[in-house]
């Protein structure tokens, strides 16, 4: 009887700005388990899709909420205290659509900063501010006035 081996687990962040930046790379390779191991069970984001549920669940529904993608992120910067920690990326990703407006084919490139809020080696909360008017301005949508939308059909 042979018996398989486990995986080997990816190295474990040992500091709260290395699980930050550990999290934009568990992203980028769509590890949605991994995520959820390096989250507290009340976990939560800011700045994300509204209505997500606490912890694992709200990981699973985040990952989710991508639709088919390919994306990578750059870390620009990293700045921790305690810990919180800020981090400043760029996201380079193609998705069937975003907020709605079909993406299929459109690199979309943008900036986005994370404050993440690390609790006994585990991500408690995550703060999210990114650029997604310019996210969804690469990909053709317009801005109109009120005035405007009015009289559209």
């Amino acid at each position: 009887m042979t018996t398989a081996t486990p995986p080997t687990p990816a190295p474990a962040a040992t500091t709260p700005k290395e699980l930050a930046v550990r999290w934009l790379d568990l992203i980028s390779a769509g590890d949605v388990e991994e995520l959820c191991r390096t989250a507290s069970p009340t976990w939560s984001m800011a700045g994300g899709p509204p209505g997500l549920p606490p912890g694992p669940d709200g990981i699973r529904a985040l990952v989710a909420s991508f639709g088919r993608i390919r994306q990578h992120w750059t870390v620009e910067d990293v700045i921790a205290e305690g810990g919180k920690v800020v981090v400043r990326a760029t996201n380079h990703c193609e998705q069937d659509e975003f907020l709605g407006v079909p993406a299929t084919g459109i690199e979309q490139v943008f900036a986005a900063t994370f404050v993440f809020r690390i609790v006994d080696g585990h991500v408690e909360e995550i703060w999210r501010t990114a650029q997604d008017l310019q996210r969804l301005l690469q990909l053709g949508a317009t801005v109109l006035p009120p005035s405007q939308r009015a009289s559209m059909p």
